[in-house]
Order: structure tokens, then C-alpha cells, then sequence
């Protein structure tokens, strides 16, 4: 993965002129900031970051300038990250938020062209959405000439496909398709599925909303369903035919059948460790249950109408306390909590440094990551801290956008953010969307009440006082 590592470039998390510093007194506690300190600090935005801190390819990068996108959506802030590392990805969001450029980017920064391989699939319903994101990855992909792009799909001559996969030299690694055509493409062996490392269904409930009530598992396909569609075939008078697509003219149920079918089709014939990415812009909860039944452990994304993110599976609490008494507090909860790995979010590189060095002295053996580090070293202790090598990771905003290390199950916020979206990127990090555990916020001055009711308002949760017990089971996946 490659990056760009330019100073004036670099995230700045928080105006270090006016930074307040950790001191540690003989106790070990931080030192309350002086009066004159206590003024609103100067953040930046989260929304401001733009694409380079997703570590992308510099041929990415140039030519995401190149059309203009400055800064990423927010579904695009939470999933890019991720989904750049391999990892699964379920997105829901309406149309206009940039969800074709997540699986865009993120298999264009994973591929690694080879002559004669197809190494992205990518299905859709129609031949205008295959043809629409075929021509999002040539746009992307204007500054990585030895990467190749194909669409195909029905009502065209197969034998242009044919000749086409048939020449290595022409042979796309990406291929942009309709599943009828290209289940065919596959079943009579003119493409070769075995090297494909990225599956992707765009508009996903289009391809699988009638799979959902065959059975548990979409590759378990009942006869009683197939026999369905050999009688509709025969007898368009079937009573079972036309109750199986629930309502749906015959000859539009039948089209939802096959295509449901060809897209089983053609997953099975792809190898079995592979990215899943599917994304729509309306998810009932069975075909999402449908969907996961191909992924494994996947990163869920939720924007409702009211662009609101969901947060999943995470319980949120805050502590009222001083400044001064965020380190024993901190020093208490290492202690008290059972935990896999933790991350502790401040709000400077000066404040996460002296953090770090704090929690060494005290036994308590952690890494840190800030926007103070060279590119390169970012990396190396991100993949040192994801290989479990320390349990406990200081950072500032810059490890918050949608970084994966699947076994933190607790986010400490020892410096409350700056505001509700910085929030939902920190706690994000507590376990995968969908999965157990616990964030917790220091709340030590006023700014940082607002932004607490800030977060309650702009997402669907509630955060409350932190018990004085609290059962390990409930943020601990067994």
C-alpha cells in the first residue's frame, strides 16, 4: 500500500501552539491547564482530511484531484479505510453519497494487475449501471495504464466477450457485469474464476431480495423452489410459481429467480477467500441477513433518510471528572476492565506522546500513533499494534477514520472529541460494526458536555453515566 508523505500534507489534529500539555506530577495525574488555557482550542474537521489519509496509491490520489473530489462523504470516511485492508464491507446509503467509489477505490488500491487474470468481479442489474461503473474505474484508474476495465452483459454478442477473455493481453482484471451473461461467460469456461479477490454486488437487494425465504443459507436452494420455476416455464397459470415471487408479474419473477441464481452461481465458482462488498440503497433486514450469509465478519453501514450513521453493537458511556483526575481514572480502568486491546484517543500529538510514556512507566506497555509520524513509521506501528504486539494504543483523530483492528473491543475518549462525527470514527474502532463492545468519554469541562448532547442528537444512541460495576460479558465477545 502506498501512501503519500508530504509535511504540508499532514493531518494536523489539533493547533499545538496552544497545545495543553500533560504534565505528571509525583502522583502521577495529569496537571490541570491554567486558566488562560481553557479557551475553545482550534480542531480540524473531520470532514477536512480528505482522501490522503486513507493511505491510497499516489495514482489514486492524483486523480481523485484531478476530478475535483476534495473531501470524501461520510460513507466513504467510514468504509474506504476498511475496506482498503480486505475487510468485508455492507453499506446501505441513499443515492448521491458516493458508494461506487468505495469499491472503486478500494479495489483499484488491492489490485495487482497479472495478464490473462480477472481479479475484480463486479455485478449489477442492469447494463446501464455496469456501464456507469465501468466508467468510474477508467476514471480512477487514468494514472495506472496497466490496469484493464471490462463490462459485460446480455443482448450483445457473446463471441466479443469471448475474443475477448480468450487474449491475455486484453484480458480486463476488472470486469463490470450483468450475472446472466457473465454466469454464461463462466459455465462454458471462457473466464477464469479462480484468481478473482474481490466480489462486489452493486445494488444488491435487485439480485437477492427473493433469496431470503428459499432457506437459512442462499446456497441451500430447496427443490420445491426450483421445481417453482420449471412450472412457471410450462404453466404460466401455476399457483405455486406465482405465489413463490410474491405478487411479481410471472415473467418479472422468473428474471429475480435467475439472476438470484447466476449470482450463486457465479460466487461459488470464485474462490472461497475472497473480498465480499455489496451496497444498495435500501436494506431490508432479511435481505441483510441474506447478504452476510456471503461475507464473513463484515463492516455494516447504515445512513438512514436523514443521513444519520447507526451505530451497532458498541455500548457508550461517559465519566464526569477533572482534568487533573484523567489519569487515575485512566490507570483505574486498565486495571478493571477486561479487554482484548485498547485504544485511547487525545486530542494532540504533544498530549498523546506524554500519554504513551505515562502509561509505560505505569506498567501498562502501549504504542501511539499521531499525525507527527512520518508516513512509513504510521504504518509500521499500525501493523505492530494490529499484529497484538501491544494491547494498548494512544492516538489522535488521524487512527480514528475507519482503521481496522478487529480485537479492540474498548475506545477510551481520555480527550472528548471535538465534535459528533470525530466521535462516531473514535468509538467505531471498539469492535466491528455489529459486534460487542464499550467506548467511554471523559467529560471535564463544558464544551465537552455540548458535544456529548451533540452525539446523542446525531446518531441513535444514548450515552450514559458509566455504572460503577459493569458486566465483562456485555462488551467481551465470547
Amino acid at each position: 500500500m502506498s501512501g503519500i508523505n508530504q509535511p504540508e500534507e499532514e493531518l494536523i489534529d489539533y493547533e499545538d501552539d496552544h497545545d495543553v500539555s500533560l504534565t505528571t506530577g509525583a502522583n502521577g495525574a495529569a496537571a490541570a491547564p491554567a486558566d488562560g488555557e481553557k479557551e475553545k482550542k482550534a480542531y480540524t474537521n473531520v470532514h477536512t482530511t480528505g482522501f490522503r489519509d486513507f493511505l491510497l496509491k499516489p495514482e489514486l490520489l492524483r486523480a481523485i484531484s484531478d476530478l475535483g473530489f476534495e473531501h470524501p462523504s461520510e460513507v466513504q470516511q467510514e468504509c474506504i479505510p476498511q475496506a482498503v485492508l480486505g475487510m468485508d464491507v455492507l453499506c446501505q446509503a441513499k443515492s448521491g453519497h458516493g458508494k461506487t467509489a468505495v469499491f472503486v477505490l478500494a479495489t483499484l488500491q488491492q489490485l495487482e494487475p497479472v495478464d490473462g487474470e480477472v481479479s475484480v468481479i463486479v455485478l449489477c442489474h442492469t447494463r446501464e449501471l455496469a456501464y456507469q461503473i465501468r466508467n468510474e474505474y477508467t476514471r480512477f484508474s487514468r494514472y495506472m495504464p496497466d490496469v484493464r476495465t471490462g463490462v459485460v452483459f446480455g443482448g450483445t454478442p457473446v463471441a466479443k466477450d469471448i475474443e475477448l477473455l480468450k487474449d491475455k493481453t486484453k484480458c480486463p482484471h476488472i470486469i463490470v457485469a450483468t450475472p446472466g451473461r457473465l454466469n454464461a461467460l463462466a459455465r462454458d469456461k471462457h473466464l477464469d474464476p479462480k484468481k478473482v479477490k474481490h466480489f462486489v454486488l452493486d445494488e444488491c437487494d435487485k439480485m437477492l431480495e427473493q433469496l431470503a425465504p428459499i432457506g437459512g443459507n442462499p446456497f441451500d436452494w430447496s427443490f420445491y423452489a426450483l421445481q417453482c420455476v420449471d412450472d412457471a416455464a410450462t404453466n404460466l397459470d401455476s399457483i405455486d410459481a406465482v405465489n413463490y415471487v410474491d405478487a411479481l408479474s410471472l415473467e418479472q419473477g422468473l428474471k429475480h429467480i435467475h439472476m438470484r441464481r447466476d449470482v450463486q452461481e457465479i460466487f461459488r465458482v470464485t474462490p472461497h477467500h475472497k473480498q465480499v462488498m455489496m451496497f444498495s440503497a435500501t436494506l431490508s433486514k432479511d435481505i441483510r441477513v441474506t447478504c452476510k450469509k456471503f461475507m464473513a465478519n463484515p463492516l455494516e453501514i447504515f445512513i438512514d433518510d436523514e443521513s444519520k450513521l447507526t451505530l451497532h453493537g458498541l455500548q457508550q458511556h461517559y465519566i464526569n471528572l477533572e482534568e487533573v483526575a484523567k489519569n487515575r481514572k485512566l490507570n483505574d480502568l486498565l486495571d478493571q476492565l477486561e479487554f482484548n486491546q485498547v485504544v485511547i484517543f487525545v486530542k494532540s500529538v504533544s498530549r498523546a506522546n506524554e500519554l504513551n510514556k505515562l502509561l509505560n512507566s505505569c506498567n501498562f506497555p502501549s504504542i501511539c500513533i499521531h499525525s507527527g509520524l512520518n508516513q512509513e513509521e504510521r504504518i509500521n506501528r499500525y501493523q505492530s499494534f494490529k499484529s497484538f504486539e501491544k494491547r494498548i494504543l494512544v492516538a489522535t483523530d488521524i487512527f480514528g477514520r475507519g482503521i481496522d483492528v478487529e480485537r479492540v473491543n474498548i475506545v477510551v475518549n481520555y480527550d472528548a472529541p471535538s465534535e459528533a462525527d470525530s466521535y462516531l470514527h473514535r468509538v467505531g474502532r471498539a469492535g466491528r460494526f455489529g459486534t460487542k463492545g464499550l467506548a467511554i468519554t471523559f467529560v471535564s469541562s463544558p464544551a465537552d458536555t455540548e458535544v456529548l448532547q451533540q452525539i446523542q442528537g446525531r446518531f441513535e444512541v444514548k450515552v450514559t453515566e458509566l455504572p460503577d460495576t459493569i458486566d465483562s460479558s456485555t462488551y467481551m465477545t465470547s
